[in-house]
């Protein structure tokens, strides 16, 4: 029996272009974490604007195919929803890198490098559940959902070690204000990873 799908396309562009967004805010994580292992040079920023410009390009072309396209893969709200939810990555880390390389000479004793390694595992994750959503198979899409939640865990945790930083009397005033809002910045970052998961688990719910 024929299908739809047999006869207009598999429509395999969107999951092409979905994967592409995600690699494109793991890229963006990567070199997060690259720049804050080297924290005694001025940070680059070319890196994230590159990332940023290929996700903004992707969410073009995904625009275009759904305009142009009859039939989808999955429901068209659910491409638009995870689309939104992986712009909003690399979005949070250029955010993080631009204000970074502007106080840069008040963060030389914060180590920001182990967060930001999670976070980069968080986006590595995230490319997984993505590339899965050929396969819409629930288990392995499972796994890894409960491996991004523990990530975001972790992330919290590491949240109230920075609390005791912050009121441990050892910083003064500026250098308070300035680690506080960096690490929510990641925090952020890292949720943002968190729902780019959820969208694409519940995806994977609907359709197995």
């Amino acid at each position: 029996m024929f299908s739809l799908q047999t006869i207009f396309g598999q429509g395999n562009q969107f999951y092409s272009l979905l994967e592409e967004a995600a690699l494109a805010a793991h890229d963006s994580a990567k070199a997060l974490h690259a720049m804050l292992k080297e924290a005694d040079r001025q940070p680059a920023l070319d890196a994230f604007k590159l990332a940023r410009q290929r996700e903004r390009d992707v969410s073009i072309q995904l625009s275009q195919e759904l305009v142009d396209s009859f039939i989808t893969p999955i429901e068209r709200e659910d491409i638009e929803a995870l689309a939104s939810a992986l712009h909003k990555i690399p979005k949070q880390v250029e955010k993080f890198a631009d204000r970074y390389a502007l106080a840069t000479q008040h963060l030389e004793h914060i180590d920001f490098a182990p967060r930001a390694a999670m976070l980069e595992q968080a986006a590595s994750v995230v490319v997984k559940m993505v590339r899965q959503l050929r396969n819409l198979k629930l288990e392995p899409m499972k796994a890894l959902s409960d491996e991004l939640r523990a990530l975001e865990n972790d992330a919290d945790r590491l949240m109230l070690e920075l609390y005791r930083d912050i009121y441990s009397g050892r910083l003064d005033h500026l250098q308070m204000f300035l680690l506080k809002e960096f690490f929510e910045i990641l925090e952020k970052a890292i949720d943002r990873c968190r729902e780019a998961g959820v969208v694409a688990y519940q995806i994977v719910l609907k359709n197995s």
